[in-house]
C-alpha cells in the first residue's frame, strides 16, 4: 500500500473513532434541553420509564377542551387517553375529568390525576391504565377532606402500599387516601404546612401578586421516599423542607403527627419537587428560575439557572438520570395579572441530566 492512501485510511479511522468518543460522552449536568413546545400552559408533568411524556393543562390556562395529554413530539401532543374523559364548560360531571393538576405514575403502571374541581366544586383522583388507556379508578373525596374552596394539586401514589398522599394549598393540609375504598385522612394545623414569614415570591426579580396581595401559598411539592415510609412537604412560600412518616398519615394520628414532623433541611421557594433513590430533592427555584438540590448531606445546591426557566412549575423523573421540568409562565396568567394573560408561547418542558438514579415507583 502506497503511503498516500494508508494516510487516508489512518485519518478516516481517526474520525471515525472521535466520532464514537463524542456520541458516547455523558451528558452535562445542569444542561436543559427543550423537550416539547407548547400552544397552552402545561400543568405538572409525569414521565414514564420509557419516556412517555404526560402533563395535565393548568387550569390557570384559558385553553377550552383539553386538560390532559400525551406528547408526541417537539411541538405535537394529543388529548389523553382520549376526548372521552375531556370537555369544556359544557362537558362536565362524572364521566369528565373538570380542573386536572397534579400527575403522577405509580409502579403498578398507573396513571394517577388530581382533579381540583374549580367547577364542579368536588375533588377527585382519576387512574388510568398507561398501556391502553383504561379508567381504572375515579376517587371522590368527601367535604371534610376536602371542603369547599380546596385547591388538592400535587400528589404522590404508593402502590404497594396502596395509599396515595395529596397536597391541598388553599387550606394547607396533608391528605393520605386508601386506594382501594376512597377512606382519606386530613392533617391540617401545623406550622409546616402554612406560608412562611421571611419567604417572599419574586419570579422575575418583582413581588409576585395573587387576585391583588402578594402570593402567599402553603403546603404544595410534596414527595415520597425510595421505601415509602416518609413523606416529604413543603410550603410553596416557605424554606423549610419537612418529613413525616406516613404510616401516622395513614393512621391518621393527630397527635402522633404533630411529634413526628421534622425538618429535613432548606429549600428555595418552590411549585415542584421530587425526591431519588438515593435521597436527594431536586426543587424547582422561582425566584431564581432553577432547579436546586438538597443533597442526603444536607447541602442545597443550585444545579441550573436559565431564564426560561419562567415559572419552573414541576419536575419529575422520567428515564434513568434525566429529570423533566415543565416551565409554564404561570405569573402572567390571569389571577396573577388581575385580568389579562400575559404568557408568550410557546410552553416550554424541559429535561435535565443529574447523575441520579430517578425515583423507585412504588
Amino acid at each position: 500500500m502506497t503511503p498516500a492512501p494508508f494516510a487516508r485510511i489512518v485519518a478516516a479511522l481517526a474520525l471515525s473513532l472521535c466520532a464514537t468518543l463524542t456520541l458516547a460522552a455523558p451528558p452535562t449536568v445542569g444542561r436543559l434541553e427543550i423537550v416539547a413546545e407548547l400552544p397552552f400552559r402545561p400543568g405538572n408533568v409525569a414521565v414514564s420509564d420509557d419516556r412517555r411524556i404526560f402533563a395535565t393543562v393548568h387550569p390557570f390556562d384559558p385553553q377550552p377542551g383539553i386538560q390532559l395529554v400525551e406528547v408526541t413530539g417537539r411541538s405535537g401532543y394529543r388529548a389523553w387517553p382520549g376526548k372521552h374523559v375531556q370537555g369544556g364548560p359544557d362537558e362536565r360531571g362524572n364521566l369528565h375529568m373538570d380542573t386536572p393538576l397534579g400527575i403522577h405514575i405509580d409502579g403498578a403502571n398507573r396513571l394517577w390525576v388530581t382533579d381540583t374541581g374549580m367547577n364542579v366544586g368536588e375533588t377527585r383522583l382519576w387512574a388510568f391504565d398507561l398501556r391502553s388507556g383504561r379508567l381504572l379508578k375515579r376517587l371522590s373525596l368527601p367535604q371534610d377532606i376536602a371542603p369547599a374552596g380546596s385547591f388538592v394539586q400535587d400528589l404522590v401514589v404508593d402502590a404497594e402500599a396502596g395509599w396515595a398522599y395529596l397536597a391541598d394549598i388553599a387550606a394547607p393540609a396533608l391528605i393520605a387516601v386508601r386506594i382501594d375504598d376512597g377512606y382519606a385522612y386530613r392533617f391540617v394545623g401545623h406550622p409546616s404546612l402554612a406560608p412562611e414569614d421571611g419567604a417572599q415570591m419574586r419570579v422575575d426579580g418583582r413581588p409576585t401578586m395573587f387576585n391583588g396581595e402578594p402570593a402567599r401559598v402553603g403546603v404544595n411539592p410534596i414527595s415520597l421516599s425510595a421505601d415509602g415510609e416518609t413523606l416529604y412537604f413543603g410550603a410553596m412560600t416557605g424554606l423549610r423542607w419537612y418529613a413525616v412518616p406516613t404510616r401516622l398519615l395513614r393512621e391518621g394520628s393527630a397527635d402522633e403527627i404533630t411529634a413526628a414532623v421534622r425538618i429535613v433541611g432548606r429549600k428555595p421557594v418552590s411549585d415542584g419537587a421530587t425526591t431519588d433513590a438515593a435521597g436527594n430533592h431536586y426543587f424547582t427555584n422561582l425566584n431564581e428560575n432553577g432547579i436546586d438540590q438538597l443533597g442526603n448531606d444536607g447541602i442545597l445546591r443550585p444545579l441550573v439557572r436559565d431564564a426560561r426557566l419562567e415559572w419552573p412549575d414541576s419536575v419529575s423523573f422520567g428515564e434513568r438520570g434525566w429529570l423533566y421540568i415543565v416551565a409554564n409562565q404561570l405569573h402572567r396568567s390571569p389571577p396573577f395579572t388581575g385580568g389579562r394573560d400575559a404568557g408568550i408561547p410557546p410552553y416550554r418542558i424541559f429535561r435535565m441530566w443529574t447523575e441520579s438514579a430517578g425515583v423507585v415507583r412504588r
